[in-house]
């Protein structure tokens, strides 16, 4: 396994060795990673990369080349060069299940560690984190839109992809989002996500001529053949060169072709005239796959012009995310234990609203309808309240304030859960395949149709306790960092 702990911003090193050298090295912090606004202005976001953070903090370590090269850097102190020699993760760290359908501000994952413990570990924590976040979100848009005209999606994003991790992470978190399959082998090697893949328009250059190509493949592949028919002339040459193969190839050997794919030209133009020409040589069993720069935008398109389409394979508009790709996940210090115990809310105070943040160590609650089991809101409160559903619990909207609220006769989870305590590992990572129906179950119901529209979504109630608001609220009007 790679070791990554060098992958941070110099001035965690720079702040880390300030703390050291200023004796608080073992001073507790809560930091808090969350997100402000969802991805191509959507209603919500499906979180991943947990697993991935999880393998950085087990395996978070500073070799001695790593000491050497800090040493040359002449800005560390000797007692902080060996702090990190002998550094190891001890703190604690909750987080939502990969998987969990999350909203704006809401936090995703809590560090509750030694402050250069839980300074160290932030870029790695947001890289993993926001990218992934970012693919799977992404991933769900599209295979939403392609499964309301019962198509499915592969993964074909890697020579696009912005370097190997994120081919690898990428198709991993595609998975997660949806997609059925992905070309990446080394995402089948290391996390299952299925492989697949046949053929490219070399294969058909190589040979003669189309036929010959398209004979030989199926002659290697007579149970899983499926023909690119794009590489010179998709209805004279390559659809008619595909029947025949399937005539006088598979069929006398009692197999049937699986799908012809095209990667180029009007798609929902040509889909429509394949499908038509293969029913008519008795093959509607025969599936069309198409790529070429697809998303759920051009999808939406397709469906209205009744395109004839059984997969999609979505390269470069999903592995980078490519209409919105950015995913702007923040990590932000919450509180400072002090010399009793206690932690002490801290806040980031703008001029821009949004970036104003919530204060203290907190817990994070999903409020269901009990008629429906629909998720009504997201809840955060302070650390020491709890929540029941049975019980009127007063809370306040941000938004509007001035309204008296509370939840009563409602179902309450919280969302946020243990995976590390005191440096170990005690959550048992869920298998990837575990993790994708999470996603669909939620979706399928507990997540509001409304909120899974792409135009004007249902903005996810996001409440605040009234202990919460008011913390927050005197933090503001004293203008300051901390509460007195």
């Amino acid at each position: 396994m790679r070791n990554l702990t060098m992958l941070m911003d110099y001035y965690e090193l720079t702040m880390s060795n300030g703390y050291f050298e200023k004796g608080f090295k073992d001073k507790m912090v809560v930091f808090d990673m969350f997100y402000r606004k969802n991805p191509d202005n959507g209603g919500f976001v499906v979180s991943a990369g947990l697993e991935q953070l999880i393998e950085y903090i087990e395996n978070m370590h500073f070799s001695k080349e790593d000491i050497e090269f800090l040493r040359g850097k002449g800005e560390f102190s000797e007692g902080f060069l060996q702090y990190l020699a002998d550094f190891k993760f001890t703190g604690n760290i909750d987080a939502l299940p990969e998987g969990t359908i999350c909203y704006p501000n809401t936090p995703i994952v809590t560090v509750t560690a030694p402050v250069i413990e839980a300074q160290l570990i932030e870029t790695m924590l947001l890289l993993t984190m926001n990218f992934q976040s970012l693919i799977a979100t992404k991933a769900s848009r599209i295979c939403r839109t392609a499964a309301e005209s019962g198509a499915v999606v592969m993964e074909f994003g890697a020579r696009r992809a912005h370097g190997g991790d994120a081919a690898i992470l990428g198709a991993r978190a595609a998975y997660i989002g949806g997609a059925a399959a992905t070309a990446t082998v080394m995402a089948d090697e290391r996390f299952g996500v299925p492989a697949i893949g046949t053929m490219a328009h070399s294969w058909i250059q190589f040979f003669d001529n189309e036929y010959e190509a398209f004979k030989a493949y199926a002659e290697v592949y007579p149970d899983n053949c499926t023909l690119l028919i794009d590489t010179y002339d998709i209805l004279n040459s390559g659809l008619v060169n595909a029947i025949r193969v399937a005539k006088e190839v598979l069929e006398p050997a009692g197999k049937r072709l699986k799908g012809v794919r095209i990667d180029s030209g009007d798609l929902a133009y040509f889909s429509k005239k394949i499908r038509k020409t293969l029913d008519a040589h008795d093959m509607k069993d025969c599936k069309i796959v198409v790529s070429n720069s697809v998303d759920e935008f051009l999808m939406q398109s397709l469906k209205k012009q009744n395109a004839s389409i059984d997969s999609y394979g979505v390269g470069e508009r999903m592995i980078t995310s490519k209409s919105d790709p950015v995913f702007g996940g923040v990590y932000k210090l919450a509180a400072v234990q002090n010399d009793a115990g206690e932690f002490v809310p801290k806040i980031k105070i703008s001029e821009n609203v949004e970036k104003i943040t919530n204060p203290g160590r907190k817990k994070l609650w999903r409020i269901y309808s009990r008629e429906t089991g629909y998720a009504l809101a997201d809840l955060i409160t302070m650390y020491d309240e709890e929540v029941n559903g049975d019980e009127p619990f007063a809370y306040v909207d941000p938004v509007k304030p001035w309204k008296k609220m509370k939840f009563e006769n409602v179902d309450v989870k919280e969302l946020q859960v243990p995976i590390f305590r005191d440096g170990k590992l005690v959550y048992d990572k869920p298998e990837l395949d575990a993790i994708k129906a999470y996603v669909t179950e939620q979706l399928d119901h507990q997540i509001w149709e409304e909120e899974q529209r792409f135009t004007n979504p249902h903005i996810h109630y996001v409440d605040l306790s009234k202990k919460l608001y008011e913390v927050k609220e005197e933090m503001l009007s004293q203008g300051q960092g901390e509460l007195h």
